[in-house]
């Protein structure tokens, strides 16, 4: 039986290009996509990935996290 579960990702733009993924409730996912969809792609590919490893060797899948994320902007001192 499968249920659809929502991660939450962190897409980090890379200087030469690309953004570096990092998923929370997964700390051994790194990935890598040259644009916005594929690094979306290579996300729900490295989760799935994660997921039926976790399962095949018995152990906990990660419970899906509640994460708002918000931005501050703050006065940096010159």
């Amino acid at each position: 039986m499968t249920r659809p579960q929502s991660y939450t990702i962190t897409l980090r733009p890379e200087p030469e290009g690309g953004f570096t993924v990092l998923v929370p409730a997964f700390p051994e996912i790194v990935t890598y996509g040259e644009d916005v969809p594929e690094a979306l792609a290579m996300a729900k590919d490295a989760i799935e990935l994660s997921l039926e490893h976790r399962i095949a060797e018995g152990m906990d899948v990660p419970v899906p996290e509640d994460t708002k994320v918000e931005h501050v902007t703050v006065l940096v001192p010159a």
